[in-house]
């Protein structure tokens, strides 16, 4: 099947590495094992940090001219039999795959749809109002866990609500997951971009909380950078840091299995690549419990899940881990396992064409035609 792939909030090959640019690749990966032939559509980048009327009109000019554009040359040359949109919600709306879709007739995906009811009448409405009428439009939507399933729970009509737990190709982190770890002293790592906003917030409590178990052995590995390099890097004593700066993704493997113990505080967090890599790779977890986080996290087999910004109930979750090799190694083996039976390729590829099939379904049922047809 030839698929369009659209990505409004960061295309795949972005030259910025994030667990948002991952996840669009791993989907495009997976839909070519499956033997589709998917293309990016647009690189129109319609995420906003903040409202901005103007920007937001920008924006919807530009996506007007993606539209026009798209269809001249899928009417010359033959367009896509379904359309894929990845993270689709009020930061980042859809304002070029449902006009496409309604003009070719063809069934229209969003894959990670989210929906926050909140920013309805908000500063955000405007936003919100066209990724809702976006998310009508689907024939199928995929939530990525439990908080986002909740959302769309009743605002989608029945049948086109699905489930897509986030995942990786796990296979990449076998090296990682069979090394034996001394654990003399635990190295904690954490991985994550040093911008503002909710990764700033995450690696605040990191250093409060580390600060406050500075009479117990650990070196601290971070891996990341941004505009907030220095400011955040600040936080942590220079004497148990090890900086690595951005690491390319086919080098992450290396990292994970030098590291004893995965903390992240996880503030805001929507789910977390990292999180997922770093079970993999045979970490025990050490996160806050907002978002997903819960949904890929077993709290009490892979790692321990702590009411999101509890700074006592981090440094508590943490010191646990520390002092207890036996319980490092018994998450760690617990946690690859979870990995390669829940969040593998494998299976996102069976649950991505079984989504797929349903959108044809439901395209289909509606008898839709091309606009202007007779």
């Amino acid at each position: 099947m030839k698929i369009a792939f659209y990505a409004p909030m960061k295309p795949p090959d972005d030259p910025v590495i994030s667990g948002d640019r991952e996840t669009a690749r791993l989907i495009l990966r997976a839909l070519a094992d499956e033997g589709h032939d998917t293309e990016i559509a647009s690189r129109l980048r319609a995420w906003q940090r903040a409202p901005d009327h103007a920007l937001s009109a920008e924006l919807a000019d530009k996506a007007k001219g993606e539209v026009t554009r798209l269809l001249e040359d899928y009417r010359a040359a033959g367009g896509p039999d379904l359309w894929i949109t990845y993270h689709l919600y009020h930061k980042a709306p859809d304002r070029i795959g449902p006009a496409v879709c309604d003009a070719l007739a063809i069934p229209y995906v969003v894959l990670e749809g989210c929906r926050a009811a909140k920013q309805a009448g908000g500063r955000w409405a405007s936003n919100f109002a066209e990724a809702d009428r976006a998310l009508l439009q689907a024939d199928a939507v995929a939530a990525l866990h439990a908080e986002d399933a909740e959302g769309l729970d009743g605002f989608l009509e029945p049948g086109r609500l699905h489930r897509l737990a986030p995942f990786i190709d796990a296979a990449r982190f076998d090296a990682a997951a069979a090394r034996e770890r001394t654990g003399d002293p635990p190295v904690l790592l954490a991985v994550a971009m040093m911008r503002s906003g909710d990764k700033e917030a995450s690696y605040r409590l990191l250093g409060e909380v580390l600060a406050t178990l500075q009479d117990r052995p650990w070196r601290l590995r971070l891996v990341g950078d941004g505009s907030l390099r220095d400011e955040i890097l600040a936080l942590f004593p220079a004497d148990r840091l090890d900086w690595r700066g951005a690491v390319e993704p086919d080098r992450m493997a290396e990292v994970y299995g030098e590291g004893d113990i995965f903390v992240w505080p996880a503030i805001n967090e929507a789910f977390g690549v990292a999180l997922l890599e770093a079970q993999a790779g045979g970490l025990p977890v050490v996160a806050g419990d907002s978002g997903g986080v819960p949904d890929i996290v077993r709290g009490g087999e892979t790692g321990l899940v702590v009411p999101e910004g509890d700074r006592t109930a981090f440094a508590g979750a943490v010191t646990r881990l520390l002092d207890d090799s036996e319980t490092r190694r018994r998450f760690g083996q617990a946690a690859a396992r979870h990995i390669r039976s829940d969040h593998d390729l494998p299976s996102a590829r069976r649950t991505l064409n079984a989504i797929i099939a349903a959108a044809r379904a439901v395209q289909t049922g509606r008898g839709t035609v091309p606009a202007g047809a007779a």
